[in-house]
């Protein structure tokens, strides 16, 4: 998600999204691991006080319990959307209209994949802001749901950067009237 979010960045994230509110195109998206995107978690070399620690901070609510097995990305495809790349410009489309993705840097490829896909019913197309490092749902598209996610798996958006203090701003959606989805 670099530049948009860096290394170790903390950021707070609402649960409102899904839930009470749409999830949108746009919207950056913390999620469980649908199955296979990330290596299991090995805390085999945690010592007596990290483990100590780690309880206390899950206790707390300062940690989640499922540390390790959420990953952050923004919503590009919304259920029913065919996604694709890319057009003669070089952009993404969504059903055939180019999608302005104001948040890549300058120099920054939409993507270095072809593909095309429909978004499954109940699923999200994600895909990370620094492309060419990002195994996002292109990455994934021999799994099950195509390489989308899950509605179910997403915990919430992130709003705002938190940590460091010199990282410290919100997080919002690039879209003015940006096109949502119930759960």
């Amino acid at each position: 998600m670099e530049t948009t979010l860096q290394l170790n960045d903390r950021i707070l994230v609402t649960k409102w999204r899904p839930g009470p509110l749409d999830l949108r195109r746009g919207d950056i998206v913390v999620f469980k691991d649908p199955g296979g995107w990330l290596a299991p978690v090995d805390t085999s070399d945690d010592t007596a006080l990290e483990s100590a620690g780690k309880t206390v901070l899950t206790f707390t609510g300062l940690l989640p319990e499922d540390a390790g097995e959420h990953l952050v990305k923004r919503v590009v495809g919304l259920p029913g959307e065919t996604v694709e790349c890319c057009d003669a410009e070089g952009r993404i489309t969504i059903d055939g209209e180019p999608l302005d993705e104001t948040y890549l840097d300058p120099g920054v490829e939409p993507s270095l994949t072809e593909f095309s896909t429909t978004v499954p019913d109940g699923y999200l197309w994600v895909m990370g802001d620094n492309r060419a490092n990002s195994a996002d749902s292109r990455s994934h598209m021999g799994n099950p749901g195509g390489g989308s996610v899950p509605i179910d798996s997403v915990v919430g958006t992130a709003f705002a950067t938190v940590w460091p203090f010199d990282h410290f701003h919100g997080i919002g959606n690039p879209y003015e009237d940006p096109d949502t989805v119930e759960d």
